[in-house]
């Protein structure tokens, strides 16, 4: 990847001096899309500046005034914002709850167009949306789905394909959204799905209109991301075994990890005080390990969000599980 970033420095430079639909288009910027959408296994894909910037910038296009959003109630702040920039309006069910979905669909059949948002698995809790369900449902109702799998992306299905692999309905998600800065590790937002989908965003939102392009460096490394993950797998296998050996590490000193199913892991603490004591006294441990508090989470649910990667070692592992386990018990959380 840092090969790939600085290959193309020295061919291209380090800006592109425009926004996409103007001057700001190279190779670099189309081989990725082209890449992303064999890699999601969509006709085309889309690459904004941000994932934030893809979420604002095109749920607002999507909706307008006589028709309306279904929002999970726990969806991230990115998804939360471009529905607010929406002229269309708002509902929200229960979190990950289909059948309190079918309630709100049941009510919603006085609107021109529905369109169901919901995170692909959840930042604060590491809990994964029932997507299946979810398609299911909107197909019965005639609603669009859109899912943002910022948090799903090289972690979940085959060759971290993302959550529509994991719950094998690729082809049924209208509007698939990522991002490049979490499991990719380097930085940029997309949207994948229809031709017809792309062409409508690239027209339409705003946020990808007026917006500088990355520098070629940024594409490209992208690019070089998705070859990574495709080809070795050692990477993703390592990555799951090292969140089970975390959880279950956690369980047997006494910790409450809520509902996580990914390598997402929060410690709940409950105060928000507690929270951040406990993140100070880990890092005087040597261990970087931050509190989510008030008001990220609900006033009663603070706790340390641990995410796994690949590049930790069952030693890195054990010497945090042992600090844990130290500062949990001299903090009375365990």
């Amino acid at each position: 990847m840092k090969r790939a970033a600085i290959d193309a420095v020295e061919k291209y430079g380090v800006g592109s001096g425009s926004v996409r639909a103007i001057a700001g288009t190279m190779s670099p910027h189309v081989e990725l899309e082209k890449s992303l959408a064999s890699f999601k296994h969509t006709e085309a894909s889309l690459v904004y500046a941000t994932g934030f910037a893809a979420n604002s910038g095109l749920i607002p296009q999507l909706a307008a005034d006589g028709d309306v959003i279904i929002s999970d109630e726990l969806n991230h702040g990115s998804i939360i914002d471009g529905v607010r920039l929406s002229r269309a309006e708002r509902a929200v069910y229960k979190h990950c709850d289909a059948e309190d979905l079918r309630r709100v669909l049941n009510e919603s059949r006085k609107y021109n167009h529905v369109l169901v948002v919901t995170d692909g698995v959840f930042s604060m809790d590491g809990d994964i949306a029932p997507a299946d369900r979810i398609v299911e449902l909107a197909e019965e109702y005639g609603a669009l789905t859109y899912i943002d799998d910022a948090h799903g992306d090289g972690v979940l299905g085959e060759s971290g394909r993302g959550i529509s692999s994991h719950f094998h309905i690729e082809g049924r998600v209208d509007v698939e959204m990522g991002t490049f800065s979490k499991a990719f590790g380097v930085v940029g937002g997309y949207v994948a799905g229809s031709l017809d989908l792309v062409n409508f965003a690239l027209n339409k939102s705003r946020t990808w209109l007026l917006s500088a392009s990355h520098p070629a460096s940024v594409a490209a490394s992208c690019k070089a991301s998705l070859e990574v993950v495709t080809s070795e797998p050692v990477h993703l296998n390592r990555l799951w075994d090292n969140t089970r050996y975390f959880k279950e590490g956690l369980r047997k000193l006494g910790f409450d990890i809520g509902s996580s199913e990914t390598p997402i892991t929060p410690v709940m603490v409950g105060d928000s005080s507690k929270a951040r004591k406990m993140s100070e006294s880990l890092f005087d441990e040597n261990v970087f390990a931050l509190p989510i508090v008030y008001p990220m989470v609900a006033r009663d649910r603070a706790r340390i969000r641990t995410i796994m990667n690949a590049g930790q070692s069952k030693y890195d592992l054990d010497y945090a599980l042992e600090a844990f386990g130290k500062v949990g018990k001299s903090l009375r959380i365990i």
